[in-house]
Parts: C-alpha cells; structure tokens; sequence
C-alpha cells in the first residue's frame, strides 16, 4: 500500500490543474496514507513529506499540505509521530527559509513528545531550533515569550541553570510587552526558579514570595510557592537580608501551616540551631540544594552555621575560638574563618583578636542608628531641594508658598 501511495503522488506531481484541485488530491492521499498501519503507514508518510519539499510541487500547495500535515500528526502513536518529525525536519532543511511556520510547529509537537518521555534536554534543544529572531517569520510577542520560558523551564528540569539563565534573559527582554498575565506569572516563576538553582537564595526568596500573593496563582500553588520562599530564606546567608524575609515570612501566619515552621520561628527569634533538628528539614529540600560547598560541608550546614554564630553574637560579648567552635558543632578554627568572613562581608559587627585566639562581637543600638538613617535621607532631600530651586526659583518659591498657607 505505501507503494500505491509514492505511485500516487508521483503522478500527481506530473499533473496540472487549479491549486484548489490538486490540494485536494493530494489531502486525500494524506488520508489514505494515515489510514495504513505499522512500517507500511510510516513509508507511505515519507513518501508524502518528500513529495511536499520537492520543488516541483507549489509552494501555495506544500504550505498548506504540510500544515494539514502538522495538525494531523499527533493523532499517531508517538513512536511513529517522532521518526516522521524527525524525517520531516531532516528534509524539510534545505528550504527551511520557505517552510518557517510549518517547521516551528513540527518542532512544538517533537517538543512535546520528549517532554512526555521526560527528556528534557533533547525537548529544549528541538524548541530552540525555531527561529523566533533570525528567520523570515515574524513571530508575535506572546508566542516568543512562550517558547523561551518552555526552553528555561525545560533547562531546569534537566538540572542546566546556565542555559536556563541565558533564556529567561532573553524572555526578560520581552515580558514588559506582553499583557499576558499567565506569562508574566510563568516568567516569575521561572525567574525564581533560576535563582533559586544559582544559590540566590535570598532573591529567589523574595520573587517566590511575591508570587505567593498573585491571585490569578491557584491557592495550592501559592502556598507552593510560599514554601520554597521559606526554604531559600532559611538556606540563604545569614545578615540583613535574610534577617528582614524571616520576619516577614514569620508574620505571615499561611507559614505556620508549613512543615519547615519550626525552623523559621527558631531562627526568627535567634535560637541556636542543633544539627539534630535539621534531619527533617533535610529530607524537604530539592537536589541542588543538598550540593556540597568548597569546604564539604552542605549548603543547609552553611546557612545553619552562620546563623548560630549571628545569634551567639547576640548573647556574648565575645568568645574564644574554642568555645565558638563546641557552639557551632565545628572545629575552632573553621569558627574562626566563618566569623571573620561574616564581619568583613558586613554581615556581622565585631572584630577578631587573633593573638588572644577571642572574637569582640558589637551590638548596635538600633535607635541611634535609625536616627542617623533619617539623617542622612533628610541631608539628600535637602540636597535636592537646593537642586530644583537653583534650576527654577519662581517654582520653588511659589510651591514653598502654597505650602505655607495650608
């Protein structure tokens, strides 16, 4: 029968008659060709796909014919479906620029198939074949954000943060012109996902969170999300940062239904941390953040270290290296390194005397700093008061004088 077919097609490309005529011959040959099973039916396709790139047959006819083709192909097991993508693509490549349409959409459902088969990497490397930029096609913004957040999210799956990174950027580029607000989520979402993989834990936090108050989000998927802001904001380093996402996180009172709740109360409220009470939280985090740092030690390990050390600074005035070392769980001297790494950074005050083998711990007042905060932020305002009147003098003076008389 695949024979009948390919004798078929050949005849009719010797044929004349009107675009409408033979378009329609050659769809009732696709038909018959669909109709066949196995190899037979996997033949009688390739015969039909050579047919439609051959450059006897018209562009108008192949275009559409090819588009029929397309739409219908899913409807095969995938297995088939696959090797005719596969050989469409293959064929279809020496006048690609003439079939850019029919190739984008051959690529989504060859896309689609390896995603299903949860091959990642081979699904984003077929999407990144379109040519949403390069090509002749001038595809829509929406359809070019799409795809490129598809390829991110495809990266990631496949454990790629740095592929994935390359085309958020891209997605980045286009998400202020869409007004799709699905997209927009799903770029967020992506977006903190990266950030997430590339150990910005605390931004990452801070895009998860955001997204935890969308209502257009399903409620499932924001306390999803809620979840993994908490789970960044207790890996990330201890400081400010860190310090200002767990008080956030624990007046949010969605947390406490969280299982992590216990570790973000102790480390709100300054408690020191044992390594005991970590197995369970453990047992929570995705892949990449069980990953080892240059020490050996895991990245959870880390951030539970520096976060004991911050709140020891909180009840001691200072410690020897030794005693800092039992506290943490750690040898004395990478106490010593982890302290003195934290107050350079400017994540911790103190200073370490290395003769005596002691680390000084300083506590700020928080009034007095506040009060300097202000200080400073009136100095600027001033500032640039001074600025405007310098430029326009009758403004200021008539602002200055409606703002007398109220």
């Amino acid at each position: 029968m695949a024979a009948s077919v390919r004798q078929d097609l050949t005849q009719l490309m010797n044929s004349s008659g009107s675009h409408k005529d033979l378009a329609g011959k050659y769809r009732q040959i696709l038909e018959k060709a669909l109709q066949l099973n196995g190899p037979e039916q996997l033949e009688a396709l390739k015969a039909f796909v050579e047919a439609m790139v051959n450059e006897n047959v018209s562009l108008v006819i192949s275009r559409q014919l090819l588009t029929d083709f397309c739409t219908l192909l899913p409807s095969l097991p995938d297995g088939i479906a696959k090797e005719i993508y596969h050989f469409t693509l293959e064929k279809i490549q020496p006048r690609v620029i003439s079939f850019e349409e029919q190739v984008a959409s051959i690529r989504q459902h060859l896309a689609s198939i390896y995603e299903k088969e949860e091959d990642w990497r081979n699904a984003a490397q077929v999407l990144v074949g379109i040519p949403l930029e390069t090509g002749q096609k001038q595809y829509n913004v929406d359809y070019k954000l799409e795809t490129y957040l598809k390829i991110a999210r495809l990266y990631l799956e496949d454990d790629d943060p740095v592929q994935a990174e390359a085309y958020i950027n891209r997605a980045s580029l286009l998400q202020n012109e869409s007004t799709n607000e699905k997209l927009q989520i799903h770029y967020k979402v992506c977006y903190a996902r990266v950030l997430d993989y590339k150990r910005k834990f605390i931004e990452a936090a801070q895009r998860y969170n955001e997204l935890s108050y969308k209502t257009i989000v399903h409620e499932t998927e924001r306390m999803e999300a809620l979840k993994h802001a908490l789970h960044c904001t207790i890996l990330a380093s201890a400081g400010q940062q860190r310090s200002r996402m767990l008080a956030t996180l624990f007046k949010d009172e969605r947390c406490q239904q969280l299982a992590a709740y216990g570790i973000l109360e102790k480390m709100y409220l300054d408690r020191i941390i044992r390594g005991n009470q970590l197995q369970e939280f453990a047992a929570m985090l995705m892949p990449h953040q069980k990953a080892t740092t240059g020490d050996g030690s895991s990245i959870l390990d880390r951030a539970v270290i520096e976060h004991n050390l911050l709140s020891a600074s909180k009840l001691y005035n200072n410690i020897t290296f030794e005693e800092l070392g039992a506290l943490l769980e750690i040898p004395a001297a990478k106490a010593e390194k982890i302290a003195s790494q934290m107050i350079t950074e400017g994540r911790m005050n103190g200073f370490i005397d290395q003769i005596d083998g002691i680390v000084h711990f300083e506590t700020r007042e928080a009034l007095p700093t506040w009060d300097k905060q202000i200080q400073s932020l009136c100095f600027q305002v001033n500032n640039l008061l001074e600025k405007i009147s310098q430029t326009a003098p009758d403004w200021t003076a008539q602002s200055m004088e409606v703002q007398m008389t109220q």
